[in-house]
């Protein structure tokens, strides 16, 4: 029999250990585990060398729970210790001091095991006691115990064990009983342990008899020790890879397609990761890749193994180039990972390109369940979004596919500006929208569908990398100031119709809190709607994008501003200018005249060489200015408030661009059929 100290530089290791890991003690069972398995392919990997000649037998890793006792198990039949190995493997720690060891981890719970060889001493998270039975696969090796009751003592001593192996006994302490409920230990294997490669038992396998569940003689074995991602792509058909996935994510909509990963250098890495449908409402699911190390569950948690718009994938990746235990902040800061990364990130690039190019059809097929998963990685990733400049892909309004190339040389012809830029004109909602698309296409534009919730930021990016190219909103100008091909014409109208016509209209549009709206009087065509409502795109696009920002919440404080853009050659505008002349013309002009003749005295009170006399006056000139104003402001909307068709060209106009609501709605129709 030996007693002494586990040999560490504190004696407050365990403390530590229960106070740092407590919040993810259930680990425990995952780092036993994985020690029973590494023993079991020990013993595997001496015998292929010819260093162990005796009989394998079973080799599989058991846990059972006994519940009256208050202790888990967990044996196997692996290479076994003997005293000497425990002194060396459990005795021993490589501890650097408390205050350093507790400074570096101090945030970082999982970064504690496996960093200094702990993965045993997790047992101690849920136990107040622990005792290994070991015999090892030496010829002429003695059984042994060991026991610590968490202190830095422990006792050892020779006993009789006729397996080899080893069993280690937990007893478990009063704050963690749960774990002696034999369907969390089946919950926690099926998580960490469900694709190790030693079978691992927990139980019988039941069956119902007689109105219960009862045990048989099979074992309950937890995990498939051959998971689809350790073998060969070649081996695998279409089948393999859904049957796969409905294991993994049971009861979830089969994925679009998947990427088999298979590598070895500069770094070793396996998986399969899938392509799941995505809403277009950027539903995004997270943390549905599982990152393993050499079969072993580390965790779900994947930023920065995978790249950020890849953590909406679904799969597995497996690489012993990853440590078992391992913090956020090791993870971004480790190059290895980095490389895998970037490795993943262009894998998944060239699978897009190959269905791209093999098969357009059936990559247009998909496209739209795919494509908000692609506008994050172009947004995200630099390298990501110069891949995908070959296979991404615009739909326009008859539901046809374009690859920016293809695209650009569709529309350069028709729709390039006067300054030679191309311009992609766009629906953000093709049914509120239409009137606006059917205008553009009858000049011969094409429209582009971009209603995703990625689509603001996505079309910045392609402005900013793409020579000479901008979108514009179908809305955001009438059809024919969308690409302006030259100068605009000068309007015909003079500085008296000019503000008649402009005060008539501005009186009829609605008065909205948060809303702007201002008249612009363009010559167009005889042909073109009396007048049409737009929202400028700059603007709009600041708005949304704002509003999406996290932290930028004055988005939703900017007014929406639109213009009421008034045709002035239609024959509906010329006649209302001209009733409006005949009611109020003789009212206005004096008016007009008067501020005319204030403006030039205020331009004189405001010159340079001014006299003090005269400046001093420019304060009452201004006043008069604006009594005068005051005067034509009424006088123009008593008139416009009694020309129903003036408010009917108004409502039109907001009723085209979907502005048109409650009250103000049920009065345009009202009025529309009082006007029948």
């Amino acid at each position: 029999m030996a007693n002494g100290k586990i040999g560490v530089t504190t004696e407050n290791i365990f403390p530590v250990i229960k106070k740092f890991l407590y919040s993810d003690n259930e680990i425990f069972l995952r780092e036993l585990v994985s020690n029973a398995v590494d023993a079991s392919r020990k013993l595997q990997t001496l015998a292929s060398f010819g260093d162990f000649k005796g009989d394998m037998g079973e080799l599989k890793v058991s846990v059972s729970v006994d519940k009256e006792n208050g202790t888990i198990t967990v044996s196997d039949h692996g290479i076994g210790m003997d005293d000497s190995d425990i002194e060396k493997y459990i005795n021993q720690i490589a501890f650097s001091g408390a205050e350093e060891f507790l400074e570096k981890y101090k945030d970082t719970a999982n970064s504690i095991i496996g960093h200094f060889g702990l993965g045993f001493y997790s047992a101690f998270m849920v136990a107040d006691k622990v005792v290994i039975r070991s015999l090892s696969y030496k010829d002429g090796a003695k059984a042994v115990e060991w026991s610590c009751d968490g202190s830095p003592e422990y006792e050892m001593h020779h006993i009789e064990k006729a397996e080899r192996g080893t069993e280690i006994i937990l007893h478990i302490d009063s704050d963690s009983k749960e774990y002696l409920e034999k369907d969390r230990i089946i919950a926690l294997l099926k998580k960490y342990c469900r694709f190790l490669p030693i079978p691992v038992v927990c139980g019988k396998k039941q069956e119902w008899k007689d109105g219960s569940y009862i045990d048989t003689d099979e074992d309950n074995v937890v995990n498939a020790t051959e998971p689809l991602w350790t073998r060969r792509p070649a081996e695998l058909n279409d089948d393999d890879y859904l049957r796969f996935y409905r294991e993994l994510m049971p009861g979830r909509e089969d994925p679009l397609f998947w990427i088999h990963l298979n590598v070895d250098y500069p770094f070793t890495l396996t998986g399969i990761l899938y392509f799941p449908k995505v809403n277009s409402n950027i539903d995004l699911q997270r943390n549905r890749i599982q990152l393993y190390c050499n079969q072993v569950y580390v965790t779900d948690q994947v930023e920065g193994v995978v790249p950020e718009f890849m953590t909406i994938m679904q799969g597995v990746i497996d690489s012993p180039d990853i440590p078992l235990n391992v913090s956020r902040s090791y993870l971004q800061a480790d190059r290895q990972v980095k490389k895998i990364s970037s490795y993943i990130s262009k894998k998944v690039a060239e699978k897009l390109e190959r269905l791209f190019n093999n098969d357009r059809p059936e990559f247009e097929k998909k496209w739209d369940d795919i494509r908000i998963f692609i506008e994050y990685g172009m947004l995200t990733d630099e390298k990501f979004f110069e891949s995908a400049r070959k296979f991404f892909l615009l739909k326009n309004t008859a539901g046809k596919y374009f690859s920016l190339e293809e695209y650009r040389s569709l529309t350069e012809p028709t729709q390039t500006d006067k300054d030679s830029t191309v311009i992609y004109l766009y629906t953000t909602d093709s049914t509120a929208q239409f009137a606006y698309i059917r205008r553009a296409e009858e000049k011969g534009y094409d429209v582009l569908v971009m209603d995703g919730e990625l689509d603001g930021h996505l079309m910045s990016l392609i402005e900013s990398k793409e020579e000479k190219i901008r979108f514009v909103r179908v809305d955001s100008d009438i059809p024919e100031h969308l690409i302006h091909k030259s100068d605009e014409t000068a309007s015909t109208l003079s500085a008296e119709e000019s503000d008649i016509l402009t005060g008539i209209f501005s009186a009829s549009l609605p008065k909205e809190n948060g809303t702007n709206y201002i008249v612009a009087l363009e010559s167009v065509n005889e042909k073109g709607a009396p007048a049409t409502l737009t929202q400028d795109e700059f603007m709009r696009r600041m708005k949304r994008m704002a509003e999406q920002q996290p932290g930028m919440s004055f988005g939703s404080q900017l007014p929406d501003s639109f213009q009421l853009v008034v045709n002035t050659d239609s024959a509906a505008i010329r006649q209302i200018l001209k009733s409006a002349d005949e009611a109020i013309g003789n009212e206005i002009r004096p008016i007009l005249s008067e501020i005319s003749s204030a403006n030039d005295e205020l331009a004189k009170a405001k010159a340079p060489d001014a006299s003090d006399e005269l400046k001093a006056s420019a304060s009452g000139i201004e006043s008069q200015i604006a009594d005068l104003r005051e005067r034509q402001s009424r006088i123009i909307s008593r008139y416009a408030d009694s020309q129903p068709s003036i408010r009917q060209i108004v409502d039109l106009a907001l009723l085209q661009a979907g502005k048109l609501n409650g009250q103000a709605l049920s009065e345009f129709i009202d009025r529309s059929y009082s006007m029948l």
